[in-house]
């Protein structure tokens, strides 16, 4: 497989406004990031702090942070090509001027003409020990294009170099996937995600997307998910349109609407039944088991994070949805469908949160294999007969996933495995593995997702 690693520069009208402000605004958040702060906190305070930054440049200082994060490695192999190894830079200020650097040269295709004025004395940040002299080198010398080796492990080092994944989790990856499907999958987990919405109430899209049209927002179809799509252009218009206003859309990635998909049984509707979001986190899906149960039903939320529960009240009062409520504990022993969206690794959420990947280890993944299982169990324990479970992660391994549901069969063998693409029409089957649902992209626009759906068997 040839891939070649240096990458086709970004349209610049994805990019926003750049300025000296907003490359300084940028350059700290990766400082903040480099210390050990997370990124969305880090960028957070950063945009907080900086006075008097335009729309357009805040989106830039957004957009720049998180590819900072997100081509470290493929940017630091730039920099040891043009003699400045990371392991030089005596600072961290240093070490982030040169990736920013290098990330407008390679990812921006600009010059030291336009970079130049971003990162000169006596800004963007201080202290730093790198003269003005050394970073303009950065963004003028030539910069070759490292030959291929041949061979399995060269094409593994070579996709984790390009797409700036840590190398053992390249090599895991390499093991479930094959060469194609990997290099799609890592691609796209190295890129800005588009923002998916989903139309509500469901089956309403067509009518949401001529309401957009009329307000002249660029918008169309996503294929794979009956409600969703996706903005067609880089604009951020749709959320003063009065679409969006009027609670018409919800931000909601593919994958994750087709988790709630998954909580439908086969062949019928979810309508005046009650659902349990145990894992509700921000409360995402809780708002679609919400439009699919009706008025009539009831979604009954809870989350171990008193923050996060706190965010998905807020959006539940903010949608007016008053099937929904937040008992204590959630009675599972009166809910038909219970949505269990365990904690997991996220790698299938790295194009959203990048520097989550340099944070992950083999030791984490195994430690979140046996926290899924341990709370799949314990929901298990308290379901009635008849009833669903719904397993689902945001990961792309699968440890988590089919292990931890093929592992559970194994010791419950009262509950079953039940299709979960049964009765999907065909442009729904595109996420569908077998009985799971996985949701890879690019196949599936957005982010990895899986989910399996167990019975439990009566009597």
């Amino acid at each position: 497989m040839d891939i070649p690693l240096w990458p086709t520069p970004h349209e610049p009208s994805r990019l926003g406004r750049p300025s000296r402000r907003a490359a300084t605004a940028a350059v700290e958040t990766h400082i903040a990031v480099l210390k050990g702060e997370p990124l969305k906190a880090a960028l957070a305070t950063a945009l907080r702090e900086a006075e008097g930054l335009g729309g357009q440049e805040r989106r830039f200082v957004a957009l720049a942070a998180r590819e900072l994060s997100r081509h470290t490695r493929l940017l630091d192999l730039a920099a040891r090509q043009l003699g400045h190894s990371p392991g030089k830079h005596a600072l961290t200020e240093d070490q982030a001027l040169v990736r920013y650097t290098l990330w407008r040269r390679l990812f921006c295709g600009e010059g030291w003409a336009r970079i130049g004025p971003e990162v000169k004395l006596p800004g963007p940040v201080r202290p730093r020990t790198l003269h003005d002299a050394v970073l303009e080198g950065l963004a003028t010398k030539p910069l070759a294009e490292p030959a291929s080796a041949e061979g399995a492990e060269a094409v593994v080092e070579r996709l984790a170099t390009r797409y700036s994944f840590p190398g053992w989790l390249t090599q895991r990856l390499a093991q479930v996937y094959p060469e194609g499907t990997l290099a799609g999958l890592m691609a796209s987990l190295d890129e800005e995600p588009s923002l998916h919405f989903r139309a509500r109430p469901p089956g309403t899209r067509d009518a949401v997307l001529a309401a957009l049209a009329e307000e002249g927002v660029a918008v169309e179809a996503v294929p794979g998910a009956p409600d969703a799509l996706r903005v067609a252009d880089s604009s951020h218009r749709i959320f003063e349109s009065r679409t969006m206003k009027a609670r018409r859309l919800q931000v909601q990635d593919v994958g994750s609407q087709l988790i709630v998909l998954a909580c439908l049984p086969p062949g019928a509707t979810l309508e005046g039944l009650t659902v349990a979001d145990v894992c509700a986190g921000a409360g995402g899906k809780t708002l679609g088991l919400a439009d699919l149960v009706g008025a009539k039903g009831k979604v009954l939320a809870g989350d171990r994070s008193k923050r996060r529960l706190s965010d998905a009240r807020d959006r539940v009062r903010e949608f007016g949805l008053k099937q929904v409520s937040f008992p204590h504990p959630v009675p599972l022993d009166a809910v038909d469908v219970v949505l269990v969206d365990a904690p997991c690794s996220g790698t299938g959420s790295l194009a959203r949160e990048p520097d989550q990947k340099w944070k992950l280890s083999a030791k984490a993944i195994t430690e979140f294999q046996a926290t899924q299982s341990q709370l799949l169990a314990e929901v298990a324990a308290q379901v009635k007969p008849g009833s669903r479970i719904v397993y689902a992660t945001c990961s792309v391994l699968p440890e988590e996933n089919d292990a931890v549901v093929e592992g559970f069969l194994a010791k419950h063998p009262g509950f079953a495995l039940e299709p979960v693409g049964e009765g999907w029409p065909a442009e729904l089957q595109v996420g569908v593995d077998g009985p799971y649902l996985r949701a890879l992209p690019p196949r599936v626009p957005g982010g990895g997702f899986f989910a399996a759906r167990l019975v439990r068997k009566a009597g």
